[in-house]
């Protein structure tokens, strides 16, 4: 468990307000999650993990719903419960159904299985997928 105390917006500096302003406004919420109210500690690092989430996250070739599938994908497997639990939150609000969780947990748990095993046999890439 970390030491650090979350920033509330009321303690917050003027530049962590601003990003905390923008977040609320971009994502129609009362009040930030306690991500951004942790990482606030560092005012820099807050900003630039908020525009760069803002710009990967936003409409684009992938929609929506399947970046947060990603995102939910990466965090099972990077293990980060706070972001498994942000993200499947916010896949549910974009339109993820419990049987999308499931064929998406099915996914990620046989990719990792296989990765696992052709990292640990060392196979060599197939040349026809280069």
């Amino acid at each position: 468990m970390s030491s650090l105390k979350p920033i509330e917006y009321k303690d917050a500096a003027p530049e962590v307000k601003a990003v905390y302003d923008d977040i609320k406004s971009t994502r129609g919420v009362p009040d930030v999650n306690n991500f951004w109210k942790f990482i606030a500690q560092h005012p820099p690092t807050l900003a630039r993990t908020w525009d760069s989430l803002k710009d990967v996250m936003s409409p684009g070739a992938l929609d929506p719903l399947v970046k947060e599938l990603l995102y939910v994908a990466v965090s099972v497997t990077n293990n980060c419960g706070y972001c498994v639990a942000s993200h499947t939150a916010a896949a549910r609000r974009a339109g993820m159904t419990d049987e999308m969780f499931g064929e998406l947990m099915a996914v990620v748990g046989m990719a990792n299985e296989t990765n696992r095993l052709a990292v640990g046999y060392r196979v060599p890439i197939d040349p026809a997928f280069e």
